[in-house]
């Protein structure tokens, strides 16, 4: 006979009551993670504005049902649209991610940790028109920033030494962790709510990372983390009305988290939560594209002088790469769609090659039904360089390296152009952030008027005025000028 389960509750699994721990008693202190989150948020909400000129993602945005009144309601940057708290997450993390211009973060697993801007930025809002009316001090944008830092440090550590790729689930389950801490605790939730929160998040249905594979890639990528943010809201709300959550998700027999999907190994957290992921952040400041292709894009931008004139007389290209890159965006065949191309190192190649730029247009079909792309990703090897793969995990480098090289049919061939560290990365920090302030620029400008990217900009660069000024005033600075 089958011995009957003990029903008996054991304390919360560690990594709950750690994540709880940091999110309610740690206040970040340091000032370059301050610095960075004020870059990080100017950069996100500008991703999200370049977003808004896609159709395929505005069709997205605003209330279930149209028309819909809000008490409230949340602001969706660059719209006139005011939705609740959990919709409002979903549009703000979909313009942010839709493409693929956010910042990145590369370890054991990878991610988008300004993907927490959606939730973290609709509980602001909406928490804080809400004590405005009860004649209460709303949050203000120190407050936002605060829980940026905690939110990229809780979804980072999670990824240094924990591949959730590797079991097919989808890098979005960490967004959901995070955020949904951040959420509980903005709303008012005090450590043991942090606690349940957070264990329906990892009870919750997770991903699959089927939609970022061929042959199924589709959109949902693009959305994929305004889903997990809004699911965050929703379950931080939830937890907040008397929802319990479920102590030994991680580490319950059989049918808990780690047994479940890591073969009862469970979660590794190398370090303690500080700040140190914001810290060290890579910003994707030249190209919309996934983060394991930007040195080959900027590897094939160096070559194209000397191909330009030559691409019919093209026997081969080999690109050589790290082992991350060649199984998530290595790929052959058609790509239907522009969430196809932007995760496909071949195709980013070619287009570099062929123009010495690449921009977030050049995945749209105008670009993609030149002939010559197709030419160009035939000729194609991509190898992996066990070196390469080797810098990428180690803790002191986190190389992102990629080289390129084009051999001709009359058997010249061009120089090998190597590429370690994208103009992103940390190493290059003061290189990158003049080149992030004109990427704000320019993408902002798609949407507003010269005068208001200027205000804009002017109030990430006044630390004092920035850090003090209310959430909501901040978030009708975005209305779309009528």
């Amino acid at each position: 006979m089958q011995g009957a389960d003990s029903n008996v509750r054991s304390k919360p699994d560690q990594l709950l009551v750690d994540i709880a721990d940091y999110v309610v008693r740690r206040s970040p202190d340091s000032a370059c993670a301050f610095e960075t989150a004020r870059w990080c948020l100017m950069d996100a909400l500008g991703c999200a504005i370049l977003a808004l000129s896609i159709p395929e993602c505005a069709q997205h945005l605003g209330p279930l049902v149209p028309g819909t009144q809000t008490p409230f309601g949340v602001r969706v940057p660059g719209t006139s649209f005011k939705c609740d708290p959990v919709k409002a997450a979903f549009d703000i993390g979909t313009l942010i991610r839709w493409l693929d211009y956010n910042d990145t973060w590369l370890a054991a697993e990878w991610g988008h940790p300004s993907d927490n801007c959606g939730a973290i930025l609709a509980v602001a809002d909406f928490l804080s028109e809400q004590r405005i009316a009860k004649k209460m001090p709303p949050l203000r944008m120190k407050d936002v920033l605060s829980a940026l830092i905690k939110a990229y440090e809780i979804q980072g550590v999670l990824a240094l030494e924990n591949s959730f790729n590797r079991v097919g689930l989808d890098h979005v389950v960490l967004v959901k962790v995070a955020s949904t801490a951040l959420a509980t605790y903005l709303l008012g939730g005090a450590k043991e709510d942090i606690i349940h929160a957070v264990s329906q998040a990892f009870v919750d249905g997770q991903s699959l990372r089927t939609y970022r594979h061929a042959p199924n890639v589709g959109s949902r990528k693009s959305w994929a983390a305004g889903d997990a943010t809004s699911r965050a809201v929703r379950l931080a709300m939830l937890t907040l009305k008397g929802e319990k959550g479920c102590p030994t998700v991680l580490s319950a027999p059989k049918w808990g988290f780690c047994d479940v999907y890591f073969h009862g190994k469970p979660l590794r957290v190398p370090r303690s939560f500080g700040s140190n992921v914001i810290e060290n952040i890579l910003f994707k400041v030249s190209y919309p594209a996934e983060f394991h292709a930007q040195t080959a894009a900027e590897c094939a931008i160096a070559l194209h002088p000397t191909v330009q004139d030559k691409l019919d007389r093209i026997e081969k290209i080999i690109i050589t790469t790290q082992e991350s890159a060649i199984r998530i965006i290595s790929k052959t065949g058609p790509l239907y769609n522009p969430a196809d191309r932007d995760h496909s190192i071949q195709y980013i190649v070619a287009v570099a090659l062929m123009k010495g730029d690449l921009k977030a247009e050049d995945y749209e079909e105008a670009t993609a039904s030149d002939p010559r792309i197709d030419l160009l990703r035939a000729k194609m090897e991509v190898i992996e360089n066990p070196q390469f793969s080797k810098d990428y995990l180690d803790p002191e480098k986190r190389s992102i390296a990629n080289s390129v090289q084009v051999f001709f049919k009359d058997g010249a061939q061009s120089e090998l152009v190597v590429s370690e560290y994208p103009i992103g990365h940390p190493r290059r920090r003061k290189e990158a952030i003049p080149l992030l302030v004109k990427k704000f620029r320019a993408n902002c400008e798609t949407r507003f008027p010269s005068k208001q990217v200027e205000t804009l900009y002017g109030l990430f660069c006044d630390l004092e005025r920035f850090n003090a000024l209310p959430v909501p005033e901040f978030m009708a600075m975005w209305g779309y000028p009528h």
